[in-house]
């Protein structure tokens, strides 16, 4: 039954069969692997090169079908975008990021978490390094399986834990670090769900809670651009180019600063050329952020793919030259070879199993309008600028999703606190002796009313309440508008479940992987 009321609900860009899917993604798997074994480079052994190259387009496959959604999914979620739409325009994307902007050179140990010169053979680094990116894309891989949108670097940095302990000890962990990156899992969503529940309130004081709220819009809705253009400027500056360009906060901010402005004054005109041929509703000045929502997802893609692609390859860089020095370094080159498995890995794995994930970050937690969903995407910005000049490891998957949070419960108490008001203002009309035409014509006044009228209104009633005791009708109303959820809390559970887990899951399956290996290179 529910198939055929949505016969596309699986349906991905490479087709709806899951067979397919599984056949293409081992496909490339393969052929990373034995790309590798000819291509020719000067490696004590091969074999392992090609190994390590199929297990980081596993890891590439994975990062595509989790991470990406936090990107495009509220776009998605707020019809701003087809499924079809967003996943070309993030796989365009993510890949330009990770081949223009992914640089050149990436660190062996993921945010230090590990003492490298702890493992002075290179053959138990390379160890290291496999079980790490194995255990990485296995959980990845589940997390994706089971809906939960979950963070690609504390999977890696999992992985380099459980496999570093497992070959030096407890005492070659960064334990101050990991105590850092622990703080993060409430870190990232509580920021990314308070910045996004911010500027909801803004939208919603500004605009949609306004009597005109087109007039509104044309003097708001450029104002917001411009803050999203120079958030985003900044945030691109200082993350997805800074392995081209790198300079200090001051300097992105200054040089954002200068496009945002320049883009309110191209802006501005437009908007108000759009707002003519629109209603006074709400879904119109929806409508007025489809294209901010189509650029913010495009460039947070671009930065996602230069920033995150060194949890695919890193590893995998870090196995090519193990093999090539015969010794541990603390940074290694990437070869453009290295960099296309990662790339072109993630823009599969977004293709083939992406839609998944797209669509529990932008429709299953919470509904998303194209206003809530510019809400997240700021907030995914603003939240990685802020942090990163603080030095807090926050994940952008978790702001992200944190911020759908956060409008979710913002739209809840804001629902439950209007249908309490709306609640008393009938409960009290009836207690005046009103009929029902009368206190169908109040509630009406009350709903078509502004914030300030809203407020004059309530007001007035309190002023009743002092003689007039609430009645159990009332009470029953309050009682019943209390019980509405607008966030799923399966969702919220689930996915709090796998935040918490993913580093000790992938800190344990990589220990076993890694002991297998070792037992291997010893028979």
């Amino acid at each position: 039954m529910d198939q055929q009321k949505n016969p596309n609900q699986n349906s991905t860009l490479l087709g709806g069969n899951e067979f397919i899917r599984v056949l293409i993604a081992l496909a490339f798997v393969l052929v990373s692997g034995f790309y590798a074994s000819t291509i020719g480079i000067s490696v004590s052994n091969v074999s392992i090169l090609a190994v390590a190259s199929a297990i980081g387009a596993y890891m590439a496959l994975n990062i595509g079908a989790n991470d990406v959604a936090n990107n495009v999914g509220p776009a998605v979620g707020a019809k701003a975008l087809s499924m079809t739409g967003a996943i070309l325009i993030a796989a365009v994307f993510e890949a330009a990021g990770a081949i223009i902007a992914g640089g050149h050179v990436v660190g062996t140990i993921k945010k230090g978490i590990i003492n490298p010169n702890a493992i002075a053979e290179a053959e138990t680094f390379i160890w290291v390094m496999m079980a790490a990116l194995l255990a990485g894309a296995i959980w990845l891989n589940l997390a994706t399986y089971l809906g939960a949108p979950v963070s690609t670097t504390h999977s890696i940095v999992g992985g380099v834990l459980g496999a570093g302990i497992a070959a030096g000890g407890w005492d070659i962990a960064n334990w101050n670090q990991m105590i850092a990156i622990a703080a993060s899992w409430v870190i990232s969503p509580v920021l990314g769900g308070l910045i996004a529940a911010g500027f909801l309130i803004y939208i919603k004081r500004n605009v949609t809670y306004k009597g005109d709220m087109l007039e509104a819009a044309k003097k708001t809705v450029p104002l917001l651009v411009s803050l999203m253009v120079w958030a985003f400027s900044t945030y691109l500056i200082l993350k997805g180019l800074k392995k081209l360009w790198s300079l200090d906060i001051v300097s992105a901010g200054l040089i954002g600063f200068a496009i945002a402005l320049t883009t309110y004054f191209v802006v501005r005109p437009i908007v108000e050329k759009a707002a003519a041929s629109l209603s006074n509703t709400k879904d119109d000045v929806n409508n007025l952020f489809t294209i901010p929502l189509i650029v913010s997802a495009a460039l947070l893609s671009f930065a996602h793919g230069a920033n995150d692609v060194a949890n695919a390859i890193g590893p995998l860089a870090a196995i090519t030259d193990a093999l090539t020095t015969g010794a541990v370094s603390s940074k290694a080159a990437i070869p453009l070879w290295v960099m296309l498995v990662g790339a072109i890995g993630i823009a599969i794995g977004l293709a083939l199993f992406g839609p998944k994930l797209i669509r529990t970050v932008g429709s299953e937690i919470t509904e998303l309008d194209k206003t809530r969903a510019y809400c997240v995407a700021m907030a995914a910005a603003i939240t990685v600028i802020i942090a990163s000049q603080l030095g807090l490891p926050v994940s952008s998957t978790h702001i992200a999703v944190g911020g759908v949070f956060g409008v979710g419960f913002l739209r809840e108490y804001l629902k439950v606190s209007y249908d309490k008001k709306l609640a008393a203002i009938i409960s009290h009309s009836e207690d005046a002796g009103h009929d029902g035409q009368q206190t169908q014509a109040f509630v009406e006044r009350f709903k078509q009313a502004d914030v300030e009228e809203k407020r004059a209104i309530l007001r007035e009633l309190k002023q009743e309440q002092a003689s007039s005791p609430i009645s159990s009708r009332e009470r029953k109303g309050l009682k019943k508008a209390t019980k509405k959820e607008l966030v799923k809390r399966s969702a919220l559970l689930r996915i709090a479940a796998a935040w918490v887990i993913t580093v000790p899951a992938s800190g344990i399956l990589s220990a076993a992987i890694f002991y297998m290996l070792l037992g291997y290179s010893l028979s």
